[in-house]
């Protein structure tokens, strides 16, 4: 009952985080940057001031898709931020570039975190039919092998998702840094809308690591309750 309440409360924060991500950079998309530059500016010039000049900015299909892409070394930007020129813009672009930066300095994070993707790809595909299947046979059957693979796979993804907050909350770091440095949040206005902005965005990865980690629980004690 008590991971039951868990699942519900971390639901209902997700929702709250989630809006509050949205209306936090709508707010910040109507705030003009006084530079005048374009996320894909903001982007170029932060690579350069890091001596980046084999990453590519490229502009993709979507609203939030942005990422940077460690295999092609492509800094991702969605239509808003790529032509974008306000806070919201500069934050998400520089904070896609603090990723690049991280990758072109070895940021240890990073390099763990990457090192994980095969094996966290491979648990993600199965991690839902392992779950539903092993726990249909552990209550008719008491088969309990396709149980423990099943939470096996998603411990592999609760422990990528605690990864990625120290690889997120420094690139966001990173970001801010070089902003105020490069002189491209003008004021402090500006320079308090992009951390704002970017502090909502880590937000929603904290809560998706929390919400990993009861899921998690949830299916730990299906499987020591049957066994027991």
């Amino acid at each position: 009952m008590g991971i039951w309440i868990l699942l519900i409360v971390i639901g209902i924060v997700s929702m709250i985080v989630q809006t509050r991500f949205k209306n936090k950079f709508k707010k910040y998309s109507e705030m003009p940057l006084t530079s005048g530059m374009s996320g894909a500016e903001i982007a170029q010039k932060m690579l350069h001031d890091n001596n980046i000049y084999d990453v590519n900015i490229v502009s993709v299909e979507g609203q939030l898709t942005d990422h940077y892409n460690p295999g092609d070394r492509t800094v991702n930007l969605s239509p808003e931020v790529y032509h974008g020129r306000s806070v919201a813009a500069a934050a998400v672009a520089a904070h896609e570039c603090g990723h690049a930066v991280q990758h072109a300095t070895a940021y240890s994070w990073l390099q763990f975190r990457s090192s994980m993707v095969p094996i966290v790809n491979f648990s993600s595909k199965i991690v839902s039919f392992t779950l539903m299947i092993g726990v249909m046979l552990a209550v008719f059957s008491e088969s309990y092998l396709l149980l423990q693979i099943g939470v096996a796979a998603l411990a592999v993804t609760t422990v990528f998702s605690f990864i990625t907050l120290p690889v997120e909350f420094d690139a966001s770091k990173r970001a801010l840094v070089w902003l105020d440095r490069a002189n491209v949040t003008h004021n402090s206005e500006e320079h308090e809308g992009a951390k704002d902005a970017l502090k909502w965005a880590a937000m929603t990865y904290v809560i998706a690591a929390l919400s990993a980690l009861v899921t998690l629980l949830y299916y730990a004690s299906i499987l020591l309750g049957r066994r027991d």
